[in-house]
C-alpha cells in the first residue's frame, strides 16, 4: 500500500490528502499493544546536557526533558506545560511570571520546584557555552523564586518573543542534583521530567525512551516506548525502513528517497508525509578569514549563486530557492538577494571584484558536515564549487567533517566558510535574524550589527502583536543582504517516511519542526 499525506501545518493550518489502497479501512484511534516504535534519523545529539545545544540535541530533548511551555499538536503558540499558566505582568512585557502545576517530579522521583527552574536557566548563562543557547537569554536580567510553585523573569528591555524562548527544549527543567550550576554534566546520564525518560542511550547508535509514568503536561502519549535509532548516511535509514528494521524516518531522507518513494506506488508499503516549513540553508562567512572578510568577495559569491540550478539538480524540487534569511510563510519575508543581484551573472561578478581591486581568482574553502543534514548535502557543495570556479573567478577547495567535530570548528572560527541549517526555535521572524547577530550567537562568529541589534530587534520585541513587525525585519535583512555575511541558499520541506502501519505522522512535527515522538502510535482495523 502506498499513502501520500500532504499537510501545511505552518502556523496552525492543516490540510490533508490521503491515497490509500490495499486490504483494509484502519481506525484514527490509537492503539499500544506495548511494541515499539523505531524511529531512524541521521541528527545525532551533539550533547545530552541542555545548557550546551543550539542545534539538533533538542530532538531527543523535545521528548525528554520538560519546559514551562510547549506545542500541542496543530497549535502555532506555546501553551503551558509544566506551568499551570504563564502571562507579563506588566504592561511593558518585560516581567513574565509562570505558575508550576502542583505534584511535578523528575523521572527520578525527585521535586520538581521553582527553585529547579530558576537552577535551569541560571546555569545556561553562568556556564556561556560558546555558540550555546545562552544566546537565546539576552534579555532576561534575573530569575525570582516567589515560592515552590511561581517563578518570575525580570527582563531587561520588553520581550514580547520571551514566551516562545522558555518553550524551546534548551529551556529544559533538569534536576539540580544532577546538573550541576556551573558546569556541564559529564556522566552521559538524562534525568527529565518529560513525556518520556531514558531508558538506556549509546552514543551514535540509539536511544531508548519509555512513557514517564510520573510526567504531567499536555503531551499526550499514544504509545509507550520509542526507540531512536541513529544512523550516519541516508541510505542506511533508507534501506533500513524498506527492510523494517525501523518504523518511521524523520532527518535523513535524501531528494532521490523522497522522489522514489513518492513514484514507487503500491509496491512500498510505506507512506509518505510532507511538511512545508521554514527550515533554510545559508553559508556563513567568517570576518576573520583574509578573503571571506572583504564585502567585495562575499558580494560576488551571492552573484554567482545559481540556486535555481542547485535545487532542480541537486535537490529533486524537494527544497526551493530563498532569497532571504527569513523564509516564505513569516512576516518580514522579502527576496532582497534576488531584487539586489537579480540572475546569476560571472560578468556582474567579475565587476564588483573589480571595483574593490581584486583582480586574481579568489582562493575559497568551503566546509560543510558530512552527517547532519542529509546525503544530499556533499553533491550541494560540489555544485556550489562548480557554479563558482565556473565563474573563472574563485579557486575553491571543498572540506568536510562529522558534526560532533564540525560544530567545535566553525565555534572556534577555523572555516573560511561553512554551511548550516536551521530549523527554527519558535515560528518567529525574530528567530530567523536574533540568532545569527551579535557579539553571541549560535554560529559562533560574532557578527556586530548595532542597528539591528540595538534598534530594530529591541523595537519588534515591544511589539505584542507579532503580525505588526514586517517594517523592522524588512530593515533587518536590507542590512544582512548588503553585509553579505550570510548568504541563504534554499528553503526546505520535512519529510517523514513510515511503514503503512504507523498513525500520527501528519501531527507528529512541531512549529520548530522537532518530532514529538509522542504522537505516533500502531494503526488498529476496524
Amino acid at each position: 500500500m502506498f499513502k501520500r499525506d500532504r499537510y501545511l501545518r505552518q502556523l496552525g493550518a492543516i490540510t490533508s490528502i490521503a491515497l490509500v489502497a490495499g486490504c483494509g479501512v484502519f481506525s484514527s484511534g490509537s492503539s499500544d499493544d506495548g511494541k515499539r516504535i523505531v524511529v531512524g534519523t541521521t541528527s545525532q545529539p551533539s550533547t545530552l546536557d541542555p545548557a550546551a545545544a543550539w542545534d539538533s540535541s533538542w530532538e531527543l530533548f523535545r521528548n525528554v526533558h520538560q519546559t514551562l511551555l510547549n506545542f500541542p499538536a496543530g497549535a502555532s503558540k506555546p501553551e503551558p506545560d509544566a506551568a499551570e499558566g504563564c502571562k507579563f505582568t506588566d504592561s511593558s512585557s518585560s516581567v513574565y511570571s509562570c505558575k508550576l502545576r502542583e505534584g511535578l517530579t523528575f523521572s527520578d522521583g525527585h521535586k520538581l520546584d521553582a527553585k529547579a527552574v530558576k537552577h535551569s536557566i541560571d546555569r545556561i548563562k553562568k556556564i556561556n557555552v560558546n555558540g550555546g543557547p545562552a544566546g537565546l537569554l539576552t534579555t532576561l536580567e534575573r530569575v525570582e523564586v516567589k515560592d515552590d510553585l511561581e517563578v518570575v523573569f525580570h527582563l531587561n528591555q520588553p520581550d514580547a518573543t520571551f514566551p516562545f524562548v522558555l518553550s524551546t527544549p534548551a529551556m529544559a527543567i533538569v534536576d539540580p542534583e544532577y546538573y550541576p550550576a556551573d558546569k556541564l554534566r559529564e556522566d552521559g546520564e538524562v534525568t527529565g521530567a518529560g513525556p518520556y525518560r531514558v531508558e538506556s542511550y549509546e552514543d551514535g547508535k540509539e536511544a531508548q525512551l519509555v512513557k514517564n509514568d510520573s510526567y504531567k503536561g499536555i503531551a499526550k502519549l499514544k504509545n509507550s516506548a520509542v526507540t531512536i535509532r541513529y544512523f550516519s548516511e541516508s541510505s542506511q535509514v533508507v534501506d533500513a525502513l524498506k527492510k523494517k528494521q525501523i518504523d518511521v524516518i524523520y532527518r535523513g531522507l535524501g531528494a532521490t528517497d523522497v522522489v522514489d518513494i513518492q513514484e514507487s506506488g503500491d509496491d512500498t508499503g510505506l507512506q509518505l508525509v510532507e511538511n512545508p516549513t521554514t527550515e533554510i540553508s545559508y553559508l556563513v562567512f567568517n570576518p576573520k578569514d583574509p578573503w571571506a572578510k572583504k564585502p567585495a568577495v562575499r558580494k560576488a559569491i551571492a552573484q554567482v549563486i545559481d540556486r535555481p540550478a542547485l535545487v532542480h539538480n541537486i535537490y529533486k524540487d524537494t527544497v526551493e530557492p530563498l532569497y532571504s534569511m527569513i523564509p516564505k510563510g513569516l512576516v518580514g519575508h522579502t527576496t532582497g538577494f534576488f531584487d539586489n543581484f537579480g540572475k546569476p551573472s560571472s560578468a556582474k561578478a567579475k565587476q564588483i571584484l573589480a571595483d574593490d581591486g581584486i583582480t586574481e581568482r579568489v582562493p575559497i574553502t568551503l566546509w560543510y558536515t558530512t552527517d547532519r543534514y542529509g546525503s544530499q548535502t556533499k553533491p550541494a557543495f560540489e555544485e556550489l564549487k562548480r557554479q563558482l570556479e565556473a565563474s573563472k573567478l574563485f579557486t575553491v577547495k571543498l572540506k568536510s567533517r562529522p558534526w560532533k567535530t564540525y560544530a567545535p570548528g566553525y565555534q572556534k572560527g577555523e572555516y573560511p566558510v561553512f554551511g548550516r541549517g536551521w530549523n527554527p526555535d519558535f515560528p518567529d521572524a525574530d528567530n530567523f535574524i536574533a540568532p545569527f547577530v551579535g557579539k553571541q550567537n549560535a554560529l559562533g562568529t560574532p557578527y556586530e550589527t548595532p542597528e539591528i541589534t540595538n534598534e530594530l530587534i529591541p523595537a519588534s520585541r515591544r511589539e505584542s502583536d507579532r503580525g505588526a513587525v514586517g517594517a523592522q525585519f524588512e530593515r533587518a535583512q536590507a542590512i544582512l543582504v548588503d553585509d553579505a555575511r550570510l548568504i541563504p541558499l534554499w528553503q526546505g520541506k520535512s519529510y517523514v517516511a513510515a511503514n503503512e502501519d504507523i498513525a500520527g505522522a501528519e501531527n507528529s512535527i512541531d512549529p520548530a519542526t522537532m518530532m514529538a515522538m509522542w504522537e505516533l502510535y500502531w494503526k488498529t482495523s476496524w
